[in-house]
């Protein structure tokens, strides 16, 4: 079932609200800040296992908990803050996860200094398919599977599917030029 379709589907209206919130304006819409790119893979990978809603409702907690997702701040993150953020109960508290977001912050900044941006190194190897993103994501980032990088990709631009084709949303994200329509 595509999101547009759980959307419509959801009660009560608390529920619905938080992802209609998401839907209708952040998820498939381009992203090109470094900062708001490292959130969202954050987010993607500490719903692993878990619901989206879950994450939705902690997102707040997560920007508090990451410094805004500050890459530079995460980067430099020591063991006194990987102890603050698992004894965090606004957020995942999972040891792996959280060594996942502070050891991609440090690949990011490396990739920044490389690329100049995690947004162009993500330019830089469009077009993919989703399964040589899967891959290189793997090799480049910690916790990386497939559906956590499609979902990713998807989220920010990279991959389509994000809204059927009949969804309102689809054509605002379109007049965005995504990525994905540059193949």
């Amino acid at each position: 079932m595509s999101y547009c379709f759980y959307i419509d589907a959801l009660e009560p209206e608390g529920r619905k609200a938080l992802h209609k919130n998401y839907h209708d304006n952040h998820y498939g819409f381009p992203i090109h800040d470094d900062n708001e790119l490292f959130g969202r893979l954050i987010m993607e990978i500490n719903q692993a296992g878990l619901s989206w809603e879950t994450i939705l409702k902690k997102e707040k907690s997560f920007r508090e908990a990451y410094d805004n997702f500050d890459i530079t701040k995460v980067a430099s993150y020591t063991e006194t803050d990987r102890e603050r953020l698992l004894n965090d109960p606004g957020i995942i508290r999972n040891r792996l996860k959280i060594n996942a977001a502070i050891e991609n912050a440090k690949t990011i900044c490396s990739l920044q200094r490389e690329y100049g941006s995690f947004n162009k190194w993500l330019e830089t190897n469009h077009p993919r398919t989703k399964e040589e993103w899967t891959k290189l994501f793997k090799k480049t980032f910690r916790f990386t599977g497939g559906e956590i990088v499609n979902e990713f990709l998807m989220s920010i631009g990279y991959l389509p599917g994000a809204h059927r084709e009949d969804c309102p949303v689809y054509k605002e994200i379109l007049k965005l030029n995504p990525v994905w329509t540059k193949v």
